[in-house]
């Protein structure tokens, strides 16, 4: 990111942050209730909750901007004297809320989170209206994305998989899986005015020195019996392979946890993250299914060089190449946090990772994480070089919309 550019996303966040002021949001903590963090504790709670079942990402993506958004407008209501208790009752119940009503399945679980909650905070008038206020965000929040065709079935409709020609996405091995996310690309984004705002140049033609080299790359240090990847690369591509939502999570929340800024802040913080990547899986589906672009293990065994029996070191996803869709999250991952945060967090954080288990990571920035993704996908056997960088490429574009746009979900 060229200083320039950074700086006018740092006046944005800048500016966010005084309307927010200007809105009756206090810039500084009135005294403390307890010494529960209530954003982390919520943070977590929806975490867990998100994680029950197997909803699409971009589904449950939608339920953290939902619930957190809710959060973050509601503790905005907050009356002089009553900051602190109000807010955890705001965000608890707001949070609570939506997220009864998106993942009904996680209600028991839920319920006892926001009686630990409750059962901080005194009894009285405030607590009252604070619990009113977040319920009534987060109803008004769901009445108004109701049929935003983010629901599993308008995610991944049917769709016909196109005659096999040169570069054409096909069904990849070993399962030949249908065509997933092609409904995303139809779903009303929060705040991109249409799904192809973005949208990127096309992929490199086949015949291009580009996308040759891209090709020869991922033969070569894709493969599942690669001779020339090393046990590191082989290791990053593992610990990335799972979930952007999952391994993101611990990314976003090292972020929450280590900011000193009020409550209605990290609140919104949480709730733009999840709003841009929304948007920004919107976007992804738009490029991918605007341009078809084949996977490398198809494009290895039936292209030009062919090699029928070359096999990908992890599994293909059911979706084409160009974007990574992995790479459009961590670049809008990077560009919320390095806007709203800073480009460093303020101490060292660790990963963990879903699809390599006991293993850590530890980082000091956010761009780091992104740079692991691009190779990962590489690696892997799964993306070229250049869908991983227009990926990055493209979910930074969406983050800087949604950070240029974020004062118009506090309306």
């Amino acid at each position: 990111m060229n200083p320039p550019t950074f700086r006018v996303w740092r006046r944005c966040a800048a500016g966010i942050a005084a309307a927010a002021l200007v809105a009756g949001i206090s810039a500084a903590p009135a005294a403390a209730a307890s010494t529960v963090d209530v954003a982390v504790e919520w943070y977590d709670v929806t975490a867990a909750t998100v994680a029950t079942g197997t909803r699409p990402q971009v589904t449950s993506s939608r339920a953290w901007a939902i619930s957190w958004l809710a959060a973050a407008r509601a503790v905005r209501t907050a009356p002089a004297g009553t900051l602190r208790h109000y807010q955890d009752a705001a965000l608890a119940s707001a949070v609570h809320t939506a997220l009864t009503t998106l993942i009904p399945e996680g209600t028991a679980a839920l319920d006892a989170a926001l009686r630990t909650t409750l059962d901080r905070i005194p009894d009285g008038r405030a607590k009252e209206r604070a619990t009113a206020a977040g319920q009534a965000q987060a109803r008004s929040l769901l009445a108004q994305r109701a049929g935003d065709r983010l629901d599993p079935a308008s995610v991944n409709p049917p769709y016909a998989t196109p005659d096999p020609a040169p570069g054409v996405w096909q069904p990849t091995p070993p399962s030949f899986t249908a065509a997933q996310q092609t409904g995303a690309r139809f779903a009303t984004p929060f705040l991109l005015d249409r799904a192809d705002l973005y949208r990127p140049e096309p992929p490199p033609a086949l015949d291009s020195q580009r996308y040759r080299a891209d090709l020869a790359e991922v033969r070569a240090y894709g493969a599942a019996d690669s001779a020339v990847r090393t046990p590191r690369q082989t290791d990053t591509a593992t610990f990335w392979l799972g979930s952007s939502l999952t391994l993101y999570t611990g990314v976003l929340r090292a972020a929450l946890a280590q900011s000193t800024r009020p409550v209605a802040w990290r609140a919104g913080l949480v709730a733009i993250f999840h709003v841009a990547l929304v948007d920004t899986q919107i976007a992804t589906s738009d490029t991918k299914y605007a341009y078809l672009r084949w996977r490398p293990v198809t494009a290895i065994r039936t292209g030009a060089d062919r090699d029928p029996q070359w096999t990908p070191l992890h599994p293909t996803p059911a979706h084409p190449d160009y974007p990574s869709g992995h790479n459009t999250y961590s670049g809008a991952a990077e560009q919320v946090l390095t806007a709203l945060v800073g480009p460093r967090a303020r101490e060292p954080y660790t990963l963990t990772s879903p699809s390599q288990p006991g293993a850590t990571r530890t980082y000091t920035d956010w761009r780091r994480p992104t740079e692991e993704n691009i190779d990962a996908r590489v690696w892997s056997g799964i993306h070229t070089r250049t869908a991983d960088e227009v990926g990055v490429r493209l979910g930074r574009d969406v983050a800087a919309h949604t950070v240029r746009n974020a004062a118009r979900l506090f309306r």
